[in-house]
């Protein structure tokens, strides 16, 4: 009979051995007893293996290998730790590498373009230089140790002081960005439903005392979990901005809700100023040139009968038809050019409230729900999701630079020379591309038959 023994969920060799070496009373003992004890190493072998199997399967089935997940004051919050593959580290590694870099060299590019570049120095791209500064900020005090944080599965590692500087970088250089969009729309609205009157206002004191109020408003969401109201989330393990209800509503209204509601009044604003302009153009419709070329061609067919007075009669009434066909023209092209820039306006500012929208409304509806479902001590949304939300909204830092520049002919030649190294001329070829755009504004068409010996009009 063989017996195996176990203590505390090992098995024990000595019962084991013990068992084998029992004094056998059979004629045979001896026989049996040689037999057990070259058995006796296999089956101990077999049940040592047996004993590591059924640790390996109960260590597999153990919370501490499942993702780690906090409870606070009874409720079960999200998982605190991430795990990724070496192929899955190196692929996430290298998106977030890219995306931090090309939203460095975007907004680099259009701080570099405005300040060293002569004719984009002016008050009215001082709202863009602020959007690069905000976005540019985001990319090199945010991204950087958001990106370590996530290779490393979502675990912070930089301690609980810098927790609160962290979150209070990411906050102010996020709003920043929102709120100069918001201020932009609200630029773009009165640039084009007030052309006389804005501009004369739109000096450089007037676009610094903005530029400087949306900063110091973005610094004030940042405050409250600093002096005590809505403390941040930070056990040493996770890094998360308050769960306040009340600071939840305040820092989303202000940051996001707001601004994102007057981005959208001022584009159905400036679309329906730009659709009235369509409408009104092709009911009415320009000036009309048939009528005064045939009156033209009438005073000339009857100069070709008349005497020398009537002549010199019908030549007068010929240049003053032309004076009054040229201020048409000048007319007809001014309104032209007003439509086209309500219309580049409406499409470029669609574009970015479109944008902002994709970007960040998930992460702010998320953000705003989290705390009335998960509570106020932690977070039971989804690491992955959380993180993927975040980033998203992080994407609009790297898009801003690029729509303005679609956009902005000035801007995307600063950029083609800047790019292609091509520092010297890019004041010269700007100059000379504004001038010549002048010069085309201003140049009346040329029409056949008008003017001169193309009249036909001759002396007798």
């Amino acid at each position: 009979m063989v017996v195996v023994g176990a203590s505390n969920g090992t098995f024990g060799s000595g019962n084991l051995r013990s068992s084998f070496m029992r004094e056998d009373r059979d004629p045979g003992g001896s026989t049996n007893m040689m037999i057990a004890e070259s058995l006796a190493p296999r089956l101990l072998k077999i049940a040592q293996d047996a004993a590591e199997a059924a640790a390996a399967a109960a260590a597999a089935t153990s919370p501490s290998s499942q993702p780690q997940v906090m409870e606070t004051n009874g409720t079960r919050c999200g998982e605190l730790i991430l795990s990724y593959g070496r192929v899955e580290k190196v692929l996430i590694g290298g998106v977030l590498t890219m995306l931090t870099l090309s939203t460095i060299c975007g907004n680099l590019l259009v701080v570099i373009s405005v300040c060293f570049v002569k004719k984009l120095r002016q008050p009215s791209n001082y709202l863009i230089v602020s959007l690069a500064v905000a976005d540019l900020s985001v990319a090199l005090a945010v991204m950087p140790f958001v990106s370590i944080t996530d290779l490393i599965g979502g675990q912070w590692i930089f301690g609980q002081v810098f927790c609160n500087v962290f979150i209070a970088m990411d906050v102010m250089c996020c709003t920043a960005s929102i709120m100069t969009l918001c201020v932009i729309s609200i630029d773009r609205y009165l640039g084009i439903t007030k052309p006389l009157t804005y501009p004369v206002r739109q000096n450089g004191c007037c676009m610094a005392k903005m530029v400087v109020s949306v900063w110091l408003l973005s610094a004030s969401i940042t405050l409250p979990p600093l002096f005590g109201w809505a403390q941040n989330v930070n056990d040493g393990r996770v890094c998360l901005i308050s769960q306040d209800f009340g600071y939840t509503v305040y820092s989303t209204a202000v940051a996001f809700y707001i601004p994102m509601s007057v981005m959208l009044i001022m584009y159905y604003r400036i679309y329906r100023a730009a659709k009235l302009s369509a409408a009104k153009h092709t009911i009415t419709g320009f000036p009309r040139e048939g009528e005064h070329q045939e009156e033209s061609l009438d005073c000339v067919a009857a100069a070709l009968k008349l005497q020398r007075e009537v002549e010199e009669e019908c030549s007068t009434r010929v240049s003053r038809l032309l004076k009054t066909g040229e201020h048409h023209q000048r007319r007809k092209r001014k309104n032209q050019s007003i439509f086209k820039r309500e219309q580049k306006a409406a499409a470029t500012l669609g574009i970015v409230v479109g944008a902002f929208s994709f970007c960040w409304l998930p992460f702010f509806l998320v953000s705003t729900a989290r705390p009335f479902v998960c509570g106020v001590e932690c977070s039971c949304v989804p690491l992955w999701l959380e993180r993927t939300l975040l980033w998203l909204g992080y994407a609009n830092s790297l898009i801003n630079p690029f729509i303005y520049a679609f956009f902005n002919r000035d801007l995307r030649t600063t950029y083609s020379n800047l790019l292609r190294c091509r520092y010297r001329n890019i004041n010269r070829k700007l100059s000379a591309a504004g001038m010549h755009e002048a010069l085309n504004r201003a140049e009346p068409p040329r029409r056949p038959g008008w003017g001169g010996r193309g009249l036909g009009l001759r002396t007798v």
